[in-house]
């Protein structure tokens, strides 16, 4: 099992127990430390002070389980209002949603797409351009699916 699922597990009912929901987990080198770093949400938003609880309650976890061997900073993090469709609950959520796509190779001369995101299945999407084209992608062939912000 990977470190991020096992970290995941024994995280997810202390999160919850919170009323926060346990977004995603990343373990990854940043600037020469290794960074164990939890993605939270809730309805309404989440603060900082929401943060450093959730933080709290996890380093004593943490500490006890020792599921990493090495050195590491914990985060803890908000999930932002453009974060990438991972799972499939990100997908409902993000239905009636502008959404910015980008491809690993172009489609039509394009690697990056702008539309509603209309459907969704295990392995694809469907989006709704302004032009209200509908075209749909293999989520293996998108490098990034996240909402679109207008400035």
């Amino acid at each position: 099992m990977k470190t991020t699922e096992i970290c995941e597990q024994l995280a997810a009912p202390v999160v919850a127990s919170m009323g926060f929901e346990l977004y995603d987990v990343e373990f990854q080198k940043e600037y020469g430390d290794w960074v164990l770093t939890f993605y939270i949400d809730r309805e309404g938003g989440v603060t900082i002070d929401d943060c450093e609880a959730v933080s709290r309650a996890l380093d004593p976890l943490l500490d006890e389980a020792d599921p990493i061997e090495q050195e590491y900073v914990l985060s803890v993090s908000s999930i932002g209002i453009d974060r990438p469709l991972k799972k499939e609950r990100d997908y409902a959520r993000g239905v009636g949603t502008e959404m910015q796509v980008k491809l690993y190779a172009p489609f039509e001369k394009k690697k990056e797409w702008i539309g509603v995101l209309t459907a969704y299945t295990a392995d694809a999407f469907t989006i709704t351009t302004e032009q209200g084209r509908e075209l749909t992608f293999a989520k293996k062939d998108c490098a990034l699916i996240r909402p679109y912000l207008r400035f």
